[in-house]
């Protein structure tokens, strides 16, 4: 927060609104008046016997000054003022018996050097459904993912100069929608819960509603562009200096910010529908007079498009029109994100090409990643709607915060879900692992969504075999995953070629030979977009799919996630600084 007036004793500002307010009358009452010229907590001292000089009515507060620089706050409550009456009537002072003291500027004088790292990344924080229900939720959930993020830069990124900064976007409290209609035919019994999902997962129905879709959109697409220009006139070098800008957005949030990126609408959706079936309608059999009104009809739709066409030339060389978005974005995280499902029921279909460009254009955004709770059910998966065949392959697995030296996920092997019957079919991961299929590399072995058995490195692999298939092999295969750190996968990859032969590594060209015979498709994606977060070794399953959904902002994994992509660049530029150095 920006403080001008502070709190006596805990030094906390006072929010902006009133701040402005009680600053604006200070300076026309006092302004060019004389101060102390030693300011000392010591001997300042409440004022027992001075009448207030000066006094302003807030909305549920007054100030009083007793001087230029005794200033108290007292609040108008009942409860106070009764408080008040009361404490004066026994020989207290106003001021001594309930005033707050307030200060003009920080216990601690300012110099030139006391100032914040210079930004040079801003993250807007967009919530999802349930704002209405508990409006600060997402100031909250935003303040506890900057702390867990400040405390991930303190131990991996201090050495960089600059600092990402947290920002919520907080868009459903503003919007009108439908006023009180549905709170007035909400029936009465079991009122509790009919609130909270009228509050909740009405938003859902409100964005699938032609009525009240653009009002959503806008309401978003303003507040982002309202709060970059806010932020901007307060930081003027943030765009000289090239700042970045990207966006994390949780639940349905990710699906309004993607629509505001890509400009889609239903509309055009409606559009495409009515074409197929003129398209349909052409190619079955009619009649003559059939086919002579479906021509007329089909020139007179395209010359009417053609009309449509030109007005809008028209206006777009009188009048620019504004990009939706003031800024592009850098990178698009969503979370817990049902975007998957709202694309395929709008008909997005995997394609032939890894590239992302096939659901966000990296034009619009240079990248698109996914992050879930394997146990969240709102969340889904995005890279199959690119290519099919990543449906059997396992999402990337987001290291632990207190990983040692983690692997680099561009560097991880993408692993298969379901390599082989036996090994998906198998009741103990024992059995699985100790009886690998003779085509399949134990590397790809997986006991159930999202929770690998022995996605090891070579090296540890061999040590299981030395143990051998008694307990020792049992053992090994249990806690296989709690052992799948990124060291030994890198001394995997230093290993002899002997070792290459024994455990081939999935995911490298050429593919292998899956379970069924065939050859594995060979086109992979130019960037992974789904990463999982790993589950705990004693999570419940159930307990973890009522939870998952709204656990994601005080992850410590996925703060070290997203400040991992967003400092990639300079943390490259300081490694080859430093090597240049050397």
């Amino acid at each position: 927060m920006r403080g001008q007036w502070f709190i006596d004793g805990t030094w906390q500002p006072l929010e902006e609104e009133e701040s402005n307010l009680i600053e604006q009358e200070h300076l026309n009452c006092f302004k060019g008046q004389q101060l102390q010229e030693s300011f000392d907590m010591e001997i300042s001292k409440p004022v027992d016997g001075k009448e207030a000089i000066h006094s302003l009515k807030l909305s549920r507060n007054h100030v009083d000054w007793h001087s230029v620089d005794e200033v108290y706050l007292y609040s108008d409550a009942t409860t106070s003022k009764i408080a008040r009456t009361v404490t004066q009537k026994l020989g207290f002072s106003k001021a001594s018996s309930s005033g707050t003291r307030l200060h003009r500027g920080y216990v601690e004088e300012a110099t030139l050097e006391d100032k914040p790292p210079q930004t040079s990344h801003i993250v807007f924080v967009v919530h999802g459904i349930g704002q209405k229900m508990d409006q600060g939720r997402i100031i909250k959930n935003t303040a506890m993912m900057r702390d867990t993020a400040r405390k991930v830069e303190e131990k991996y990124f201090s050495n960089l100069a600059t600092h990402v900064e947290f920002l919520p976007v907080e868009w459903r409290s503003k919007l009108t929608l439908d006023g009180d209609t549905v709170d007035s035919i909400t029936p009465d019994k079991v009122r509790g819960l009919r609130d909270m999902l009228n509050s909740s997962a009405m938003d859902i129905m409100y964005y699938t509603s032609p009525l009240y879709r653009d009002e959503l959109v806008k309401g978003l697409q303003q507040e982002l562009n309202r709060l970059y220009s806010l932020f901007c006139s307060r930081n003027p070098e943030f765009e000289e200096k090239g700042g970045k800008v990207s966006i994390v957005s949780h639940s349905l949030g990710c699906v309004i910010t993607y629509d505001i990126m890509t400009g889609w609408n239903p509309v055009r959706l409606y559009e495409q529908l009515l074409q197929k079936e003129e398209e349909e309608l052409e190619e079955g059999w009619m009649s003559y007079e059939e086919r002579r009104l479906l021509e007329e009809l089909y020139l007179t739709k395209q010359r009417l498009r053609e009309i449509e066409e030109r007005l809008h030339e028209l206006k777009a060389s009188t009048i620019s029109k504004p990009p939706v978005l003031k800024f592009k974005v850098e990178n698009f995280f969503c979370m817990g994100s049902p975007l998957a499902v709202f694309l395929a029921l709008r008909g997005i279909r995997p394609g032939s090409s890894g590239s992302q460009d096939h659901i966000l254009p990296r034009t619009i955004c240079n990248r698109l990643l996914n992050i879930f709770h394997p146990t969240d059910p709102v969340a889904y998966r995005l890279e199959p709607l690119i290519l099919k065949h990543y449906s059997n392959i396992s999402p990337v697995q987001i290291h632990w915060y207190n990983t040692a030296n983690p692997l680099p996920y561009e560097h991880m092997k993408p692993n298969f879900l379901h390599p082989s019957k036996e090994a998906t079919s198998a009741p103990e991961p024992e059995s699985a692992s100790a009886a690998p299929s003779p085509t399949t590399s134990p590397v790809m072995v997986r006991r159930h969504y999202g929770e690998s058995i022995t996605n090891i490195g070579k090296a540890s692999i061999l040590g299981a075999a030395s143990i051998g298939k008694g307990l020792g092999g049992m053992l090994f295969s249990r806690f296989g995953r709690s052992s799948a750190t990124p060291q030994t996968m890198e001394t995997g990859k230093d290993g002899p070629e002997g070792d290459e032969k024994k455990a081939t590594t999935v995911g490298t060209p050429p593919l292998p030979h899956s379970s069924s015979g065939f050859l594995e498709p060979t086109v992979e994606l130019e960037h992974r977009i789904d990463f999982e977060l790993r589950e705990g070794l004693v999570e419940s399953r159930y307990w973890s799919a009522v939870t998952s959904h709204t656990a994601y902002w005080s992850s410590l994994d996925i703060a070290l996630f997203l400040l991992t992509f967003m400092y990639k660049q300079d943390q490259e530029e300081a490694d080859k600084s430093s090597l240049d150095t050397i």
